[in-house]
């Protein structure tokens, strides 16, 4: 079965404006059960220069999402929690700092609160963010296709691990996953490195077009499969795809740009480093000469 490959950020934000299949998707990814979702969409359009065929420079542009959801997650005890959860995709590894920039806005915002009711008056709360990473590209050191950030509070005296929550802490810090997407690669160990298979490039049939089978999914994923066939014959999403290709090679290209100019920094450095470092020699080498002439001159002197 064809589907359209949700490594693109517009076929990406196509499946998960499904709040079925988030829901499903997210809550196999945090291994908790969510209640309830809350799409809180984010976006901002990408422009690019580029070559134009009269000699002036045209654009083109396409949207990245940033995905948000505000969630209400079912305890184990029948009580409640609500979350607020992100997710991001990373086609580089210096999108890091982009990374760290919005998580930076999503602690500062006032949007992600919630009213408590404490001892009969309203307490305003921050909701705790659980982080989701998509990577495009290898972890430096870790090849685990799904990788989870777990917190854990410590008696730093006796070593124990504390059971309770406070919402200090919780505020303060987050949780995180990271799914490295070329370490997808023909892993299906356990259900979520089943449903994650969709991002296995492995399976390209073309840049846009992923060929999976879809009897490898379970009857409760089927949707998944389903609105990711639905997209390839979307021709706005696969035109929207064809300038995402256009950008990213463009990015790449600059990226590349970037590491040469680096790279020519660091050997004119080098060269400056070493030119210094002879000239001290030479100082040196100089020095010494004065000083064994005085010392010649001294003992000619006592003759």
């Amino acid at each position: 079965m064809k589907i359209a490959n949700p490594i693109y950020d517009v076929v990406f934000r196509y499946l998960m404006d499904d709040n079925k299949i988030a829901k499903l998707v997210i809550s196999k990814i945090i291994g908790e059960e969510i209640e309830s979702l809350d799409f809180q969409p984010k976006e901002n359009v990408v422009e690019i220069e580029r070559p134009a065929t009269d000699n002036e420079k045209s654009k083109a542009s396409f949207t990245v999402y940033r995905l948000d959801f505000a969630a209400k997650i079912k305890l184990s005890d029948g009580g409640f929690k609500q979350v607020l959860i992100e997710i991001q995709k990373a086609k580089f590894p210096t999108d890091i700092m982009r990374f760290r920039k919005y998580l930076g806005q999503q602690y500062y915002s006032e949007k992600n609160t919630t009213i408590k009711n404490i001892n009969g008056k309203d307490h305003k709360s921050a909701l705790p963010i659980v982080s989701i990473y998509f990577l495009g590209h290898h972890l430096d050191f870790e090849t685990a296709p799904i990788i989870k950030v777990n917190r854990n509070y410590i008696d730093l005296a006796t070593g124990e691990q504390l059971k309770s929550k406070e919402e200090f802490i919780e505020s303060l810090s987050h949780d995180s996953y990271v799914i490295q997407i070329p370490e997808l690669k023909g892993k299906r160990r356990n259900e979520l490195e089943r449903i994650l298979s969709i991002f296995d490039q492995s399976q390209k049939e073309s840049d846009h077009i992923l060929n999976i089978n879809e009897s490898d999914f379970p009857e409760e994923y089927r949707d998944i499969i389903r609105k990711l066939q639905r997209a390839v014959s979307d021709e706005d999403i696969q035109n929207t795809m064809d300038v995402e290709d256009e950008i990213i090679a463009e990015l790449e290209k600059k990226e590349r740009r970037i590491g040469d100019l680096i790279e020519s920094i660091n050997q004119k450095d080098k060269a400056l480093i070493d030119k210094d470092k002879a000239l001290i020699d030479k100082d040196k080498a100089l020095s010494d000469k004065d000083k064994l002439i005085e010392e010649l001159k001294r003992k000619l002197g006592e003759k």
